[in-house]
């Protein structure tokens, strides 16, 4: 059990400062509505409300709750520095000059301090702040483990607010007219101390209630009277002297010289396990002496719990030492050394201030965050140039890194050579790019499929070529028959005038398919030439037709692999090293898009120049190991430099890379040659399909010709029929008919009337001067549609074709003969033409209207191979 266990709740605690009533809302709102708008001020009224009542708060009775004080006091304290750089309150004249800060002494009420000074507020409520904390420190059941760390904790972070309050407040609170002793530097200081000691006290509690070895426990004693002696030094002296009452000098007088007799006690105690008499013996008296003068110089005004203490340390002490010096003159007999000749007692502290930056930082708190004045704002600016050049500097560097790695290994063949000798080759990108193009396509192979596709498309287009020709010499045959069958009756102009504009286009097309056939040799011709040339395009993959690096035949100490292990290694080490600068670089983009530091320009009350230089700072760290990155990797290509000049002489690189670009070439040349080939490919199907549309329109058109021609036929046959048999009746009715024999001449009849089918509408009678004559031959394919040359104007009676009926003769069904495609294999939408709407009017338009793009040459696709 301790000996100073009966001094377990001596501990002090400090009370917090008063203040008087003040109003700071009418003040600020005023500021707001002149200096900013009436609109920003309603904007912003619920702030200057919070603001209120959290003043209005700290001027009542403290809360009997410490931690609901704590929690109000930290919170007025970040609102506070959101006022301080938003608000000038000063005398001056275009400041806030209304707004008076009233606080008393803590340890003398009657003294006061009263400033137009907003430091003196937040220094004030700094220093409640570390009082409230005292309070649950010395609130604290320190009776158990958990009280202990508790008192401990709370102690701690009492000192640490008197050390924020020393190191950024007190000194400028001081700068007013009238500040109180209680907020001078020198007075926080010696708080510090007191709150350190009394947290280390804490500490030696649970040290003594677990058990620790005497030695320890020493040194834990020895840093409470350390931090005891460090607060009497500052209360002894002015200005804190006679500022105090005299039960504050004698309780820390009196701690100090307790925890350094306890100290010494432990450590006699460790040494008595040692055997160490002589120490033991001095240490024991150096104790008892520290007592005795404590006792008749600062128990004046002590509380008696603490004297009770000390008395039972003593009787401790005295009790060892006698059986100390008993052991020593029976046993030991050895000198006794003189007590100040000893070492300075061992101690260590396990005490510090709270850092108190983060739980007082404003930054994040978002009071009066619209009013930004132009001094944070120009600040702003200025920090974030410094920042994006930092991040420029740095994206530069990993990029010029990521560059020198490429050129390098590019100027050494890596990895291709290495992917080489393991079989993996690599083709250029833009070269593999070309050869894929060219194998979707077809490859060389699938050019013979279309040299037969280009075969296919010149026979349907001869073939429906003859088939067109064929029904112009059938119908002109037809016309002769039927001219030399009824002589000077058959009125009708001869087939051969008519068609002259039909027989010069079929000429036409059949001397472009003549020529076209010449090309398509010509192509033909030029793949039997260069198929040799283009075969390697069929590879697949592709990278099989490459040369192969192997090892060499003959070797004289085998470590190829052995190099290749190595090189293959560093590589692998350098693309470590650029994956980690990839990282580095998408680490800097995050660190800037997360670096606002607005919050902390609105909430800080130092240099701007020193916040710059502290949030600068943070990419130290990352600016570091870029340059570390950059310096591996260079020593990494130097040592991958010497690798690679090994491997090269080992495995003949040189001529391997002659054979392997000698392959390129051959693979360019292929896919030139190919191109070409393929382009005129394309021409003459183009040609084909083209040519075939307008055959087929030509086709359409001489069905037309012939249909009308059988109509006008039949009907001719009708009227000649008519006329024979009306001479015979007059020949009948005549007087010579009844004076001789009768006899009968009937007309000649056609011996065959091929392909003309059985009228289906009344004979139609026209008068020979009303016949339709060809006075002009049928207009050209391509041009407007003009009337049918055997219509009959209105005029002259029912026009011919008669318009549509229910009985009108419907056109001829498509056929083979009459347009239907003969190439069955015509069905994608490379051959089929679109579908033509069908014109209004009594005849069907033939399909194809447009003149297609003649002569066929004029494409391009008879150019030389």
């Amino acid at each position: 059990m301790s000996a100073t266990s009966s001094s377990a709740n001596m501990m002090l605690a400090i009370h917090e400062k008063k203040t008087t009533v003040i109003d700071i809302y009418h003040p600020l709102r005023q500021y707001i509505s002149i200096h900013y708008s009436e609109r920003e001020a309603i904007n912003l009224e619920d702030d200057l409300e919070t603001l209120k009542s959290q003043r209005s708060e700290i001027e009542r009775t403290p809360d009997p709750n410490p931690s609901t004080r704590r929690d109000l006091l930290i919170a007025y304290f970040k609102s506070l520095s959101q006022v301080e750089t938003r608000f000038p309150i000063s005398p001056d004249n275009d400041h806030i000059s209304s707004l008076f800060f009233t606080w008393y002494d803590a340890f003398k009420p009657k003294l006061k301090a009263n400033q137009q000074n907003i430091h003196l507020e937040k220094a004030a409520v700094l220093f409640n702040l570390a009082a409230v904390y005292s309070q649950i420190g010395l609130g604290s059941d320190r009776g158990s483990a958990d009280g202990l760390r508790v008192a401990s904790h709370a102690f701690m972070s009492a000192a640490g607010a008197f050390a924020f309050l020393r190191d950024n407040a007190a000194t400028k609170a001081s700068i007013g007219s009238s500040c109180t002793v209680d907020l001078s530097v020198e007075c926080v200081g010696m708080l510090e101390r007191l709150m350190l000691a009394q947290a280390q006290e804490c500490v030696f509690e649970n040290t003594i209630a677990k058990g620790s070895s005497p030695g320890v426990c020493a040194k834990v004693s020895r840093q409470v009277g350390l931090y005891y002696e460090e607060a009497l030094a500052a209360i002894n002296v002015a200005p804190l002297k006679d500022h105090f009452d005299k039960g504050w000098i004698s309780h820390i007088q009196l701690k100090a010289a307790l925890f350094y007799a306890e100290a010494c006690y432990r450590y006699s105690l460790e040494l008595h396990e040692k055997e160490e008499i002589g120490e033991e013996i001095a240490r024991l008296k150096s104790g008892i002496s520290c007592l005795t003068n404590v006792k008749k110089s600062g128990s004046k005004g002590a509380a008696p719990q603490l004297l009770e203490a000390i008395t039972k340390l003593e009787v401790n002490l005295n009790r060892n030492l006698e059986r100390a010096v008993k052991e020593n003159d029976r046993v030991y007999l050895v000198r006794v050394p003189n007590p100040s000749s000893l070492s300075p007692l061992p101690a260590f502290s396990l005490v510090k201030p709270m850092v108190m930056t983060d739980v007082l930082d404003a930054s994040k708190d978002k009071m009066f965050a619209t009013l930004v004045p132009d001094s944070s704002a120009k600040a702003l600016s200025r920090y974030t140039e410094m920042v994006d050049s930092i991040i420029r500097t740095q994206a530069e560097k990993l990029q010029q890194g990521s560059e020198l790695t490429r050129v390098r290994l590019k100027d050494m063949d890596l990895p291709d050579s290495i992917l080489a000798l393991e079989g993996n080759h690599i083709l250029p990108v833009d070269l593999k790019e070309d050869v894929e193009a060219v194998q979707v396509s077809g490859g060389p192979t699938g050019l013979e499929a279309e040299l037969q596709q280009l075969k296919d498309l010149r026979r349907v287009n001869q073939e429906l070529l003859v088939q067109t020709e064929e029904l112009l010499q059938k119908e002109s045959g037809e016309d002769s028959q039927f001219r030399s069958q009824f002589g000077t009756r058959w009125t009708r102009p001869q087939s051969s005038t008519l068609t002259k504009n039909l027989q010069d286009r079929l000429n036409r097309f059949a001397a472009n398919l003549k020529q076209a056939a010449d090309s398509d040799a010509r192509i033909e011709r030029s793949v039997r030439d260069h198929y040799a040339l283009m075969s390697i395009l069929d590879r697949r993959p592709i990278e099989t037709a490459l040369p192969s690096l192997a090892k060499p035949i003959m070797s004289l100490d085998a470590n190829e692999d052995a190099i290749v292990g190595v090189l293959k290694q560093s590589l692998r080490q350098l693309e470590t090293i650029g994956a980690q600068r990839a990282g580095l670089e998408d680490m800097l983009k995050e660190m800037k898009r997360k670096d606002d530091i607005l919050p902390k320009l609105m909430s800080s009350t130092g240099s701007y120049d020193d916040l710059f230089r502290k949030e600068i700072s943070k990419y130290d760290g990352i600016c570091q190991e870029i340059a570390r990155n950059i310096d591996a990797q260079e020593q990494l290509l130097m040592q991958i430099q010497a690798q690679n000049d090994q491997f090269s002489a080992i495995f003949n690189l040189e001529d391997y890379k002659a054979s392997r670009e000698k392959c390129f070439q051959q693979i360019q040349a292929a896919i030139a040659k190919y191109r070409e080939i393929k382009e005129n490919v394309n021409e003459g199907l183009k040609f084909y399909i083209t040519l075939q549309d307008a055959i087929t329109n030509i086709k359409q058109q001489c069905s037309d010709f012939v249909m009308t021609r059988n109509i006008q036929c039949r009907e001719m046959i009708e009227d000649v029929q008519r006329q024979v048999a009306g001479l015979n009746f007059r020949d009948r009715n005549s007087p010579s008919s009844y004076s001789g024999s009768y006899t009968s001449t009937a007309p000649p009849q056609p011996a065959e009337t091929p392909n003309v089918p059985p009228p289906t509408q009344p004979p139609y009678y026209r008068p020979p001067e009303q016949a339709p004559m060809y006075s002009q031959p049928p207009s050209p394919y391509g041009a407007p549609q003009q009337p049918s040359p055997y219509h009959v104007p209105p005029g002259a009676g029912a026009p011919y074709p008669p318009q549509h009926t229910q009985h009108q003769q419907p056109p001829p069904p498509a056929s083979h003969e009459y347009g239907q495609p003969a190439y069955p294999g015509w069905r994608g939408s490379y051959y089929n033409a679109p579908a033509q709407p069908q014109q209004p009017g009594g005849f069907p338009r033939p399909p194809y209207t447009a003149q297609p793009p003649y002569p066929p040459h004029q494409s391009g696709y008879y150019r030389q191979q």
